[in-house]
């Protein structure tokens, strides 16, 4: 088995892990505190440096640094390496620490602007928001320094510490909320603090690691290191170009708190439940191909370069749209049965349409994490950027055709259109993208290609039919027990993925051969 998916595969394990316990955080959280103001305040507050992390633990850094670390660890020597380490690592402390202060002065302004409708709708609780933006706000110093410590990492394969680490961060919130939430006047507030430590535990985490290898960064600064440069150069632009999702998700975290009460803890909730194929698959598929691309560009070895994007879309392809149909099946069993408490019919029905509308653009989001480090492995960030740019002004323009109708209707689940809305805004852009690497000669999209993505697309609709078969009626979930519960979407699971590998090998795919990956 090749090293790239031993790599992934350890990533995805590692990243199962973290998502495992992130669903019993969930958990936990929706048994302890009821949807309503003080949840919602808590997300929207979360939900800034959360978008934050993604920019930089997934997105902007890892993609503009990566590349550029692989160039020095290819063609210089030791010292010149730790150097640039050293340097990005000063540089993005400072301006990471300017940030953080900022963000706690102002955070009544922030808050304004990304949640307006807690300043106007009755029973919103925005003083609680501005104070938990004001606790959660600093963990992006923390995170995006772990983020280069996991950059580092993972361009000397070492993948498992960093997939691992996120593992913390759940840790600490779960040991807030039933450890410390009860001694603060505001329960929920606990929960903040357990964001601000999660990302204090994730960064020391990796500095064991680090210093194996003699690469813990020292106090360098100067104003105009050349890899600095090059780093800020990249990054700026991809702060746009590998996020557009997150960005979009954000705009209708705005457009959600004008809603009313509960919209923004419901999107959240469907959110939750997308992002953890997501990080299985595309996450993790970027993170690897990443370094391996940078370093075949370095080398010029197009037809490496090549031959990896393209098994990686495959792969991804292969999990992605049996991954969205099951997602949108299983939406109302899966809220009730791992995210919201027994009897919370309201909730779940209410974040299943999200859910069911969010999980249809799923494919896209993995397909972008996959594509995206196609053109910032050969440092071109203008390209997604500008893509970027298309797909966050398609879902604005989405979101509002299809929810300001919807909302004034008085029809129910207007948050699902904000969903639908990202979900068509993904699909244009991971198009977008394949296009454009298409015609640079960078990605395979022939017949055989074609014919490929058709049989998987007609084996996942033999699983989902299957599935629509076995799965138990709406009350049979109402009344049974967890146990039950978890166990009928276990075997659910379980008997549609046999069927569905039968069905790809009845039709010809050859498992095997495809999840080998190129040398």
């Amino acid at each position: 088995m090749g090293s790239l998916l031993r790599s992934s595969m350890a990533i995805s394990a590692m990243t199962l892990i973290s998502r495992v316990l992130g669903l019993i955080r969930d958990m936990v959280f929706f048994h302890i505190f009821a949807v309503g103001g003080a949840t919602d305040a808590f997300f929207a507050a979360n939900r800034i440096p959360n978008l934050l992390r993604r920019f930089v633990a997934e997105g902007a850094f890892s993609l503009a640094f990566v590349p550029v670390l692989t160039e020095y660890k290819e063609k210089e020597d030791q010292q010149v390496v730790r150097d640039l380490i050293s340097h990005v690592a000063t540089t993005l402390g400072i301006i990471l620490f300017i940030i953080s202060v900022l963000g706690v002065i102002f955070a009544p302004i922030i808050m304004m602007i990304f949640a307006p409708g807690f300043f106007t709708k009755p029973d919103a609780e925005p003083d609680l928001a501005i104070a938990l933006l004001r606790i959660t706000f600093p963990y992006i110093f923390f995170i995006s320094l772990s983020a280069l410590a996991s950059g580092i990492l993972n361009t000397w394969g070492r993948f498992a510490v960093p997939a691992f680490t996120p593992v913390l961060l759940n840790i600490s919130m779960i040991v807030a909320m039933l450890i410390f939430s009860p001694y603060f006047e505001e329960p929920i507030t606990a929960v903040a603090w357990g964001v601000f430590f999660g990302g204090v535990l994730q960064l020391a985490f990796q500095m064991p690691a680090l210093y194996r290898l003699g690469l813990i960064p020292k106090f360098r600064f100067k104003r105009k290191h050349k890899g600095v440069g090059q780093v800020l150069k990249l990054m700026i632009p991809a702060l746009l170009g590998s996020s557009v999702a997150q960005i979009n998700l954000l705009i209708n975290t705005i457009i959600a708190s004008m809603l009313g009460l509960g919209f923004v803890t419901w999107l959240y909730s469907s959110d939750r439940l997308v992002e953890l194929p997501l990080a299985l698959i595309g996450v993790a598929l970027g993170v690897v191909i990443l370094p391996n691309l940078s370093a075949d560009f370095a080398n010029t070895n197009t037809e490496k370069f090549r031959q990896k994007l393209n098994w990686a879309i495959q792969l991804a392809m292969l999990i992605a749209l049996p991954a969205m149909l099951g997602l949108m099946i299983l939406a109302k069993p899966i809220l009730g049965t791992i995210i919201y408490k027994a009897g919370a019919w309201h909730d779940i029905d209410m974040a299943s349409m999200s859910l069911f509308t969010y999980a249809f653009g799923l494919p896209a989001f993995i397909l972008v994490k996959v594509l995206v480090p196609g053109f910032y492995a050969r440092k071109d960030s203008k390209t997604p950027v500008k893509i970027g740019i298309y797909a966050v002004l398609l879902n604005i323009l989405l979101s509002v055709i299809i929810v300001y109708p919807w909302y004034h209707s008085g029809l129910p689940g207007p948050h699902a259109g904000l969903a639908l809305a990202v979900a068509l805004a993904g699909y244009a852009n991971a198009i977008t993208l394949a296009v454009v690497l298409s015609k640079q000669g960078l990605l395979t999209l022939d017949r055989s290609r074609l014919v490929y993505f058709g049989r998987i697309a007609l084996a996942s609709i033999v699983m989902a039919s299957l599935l629509m078969v076995l799965n138990p009626d709406i009350s049979w979930w109402r009344t049974e027990s967890v146990v039950w519960r978890v166990a009928m979407i276990f075997g659910l699971i379980i008997a549609v993925a046999i069927a569905y590998l039968a069905t790809l090998q009845l039709l010809g795919v050859r498992l095997k051969a495809l999840i080998k990956p190129p040398v």
